[in-house]
């Protein structure tokens, strides 16, 4: 008796996506971030530990002051071979980008994917309420919208 097919029955998405799904839905919401005061080497270990290429950095109280990035740290390494100075002793608010380009969680993935064409960023913090709660990358963006052509193939 021959095997028609192997592949067995098809589950059903549970997760329906639409035309307004938004970046709070899909971003990334448990991020490694930093502190100012940590030093440059804690944060190269870091980025080798949880394999990122950067982060946020925040206060006490959560808020984004600013992004650490491994351009960043490139810096670092630079500066301390030129004067020839340990890397340990900098900290992140030396070298920190203060100036950070954030999207709202409530944009749709449209919005977003339009501020990703107009920026040569790969990823961007999340604001909610100008808190600090999550990260949402072009991967992400991709990801949503093949999932949501997906859906309306007929």
């Amino acid at each position: 008796m021959p095997i028609k097919s192997f592949q067995g029955e098809r589950a059903t998405s549970s997760k329906k996506l639409n035309q307004n799904v938004l970046v709070k839905d899909i971003m990334t919401r448990n991020l490694v971030v930093f502190k100012k005061d940590q030093t440059i080497h804690e944060v190269m270990q870091k980025f080798i530990k949880h394999r990122i290429s950067g982060g946020p950095v925040v206060d006490d109280a959560g808020n984004l002051i600013g992004v650490i990035s491994e351009a960043d740290c490139m810096k670092e390494i630079s500066d301390s071979r030129y004067f020839n100075l340990p890397i340990l002793d900098r900290t992140v608010a030396n070298f920190m980008s203060t100036e950070v380009d954030t999207i709202d969680a409530n944009q749709t993935i449209f919005e977003a994917a339009s501020q990703f064409f107009k920026s040569s960023r790969r990823r961007f913090p999340v604001l909610d309420n100008n808190r600090l709660v999550g990260q949402i990358s072009r991967k992400d963006i991709v990801i949503a919208t093949l999932n949501m052509k997906s859906q309306t193939w007929r």
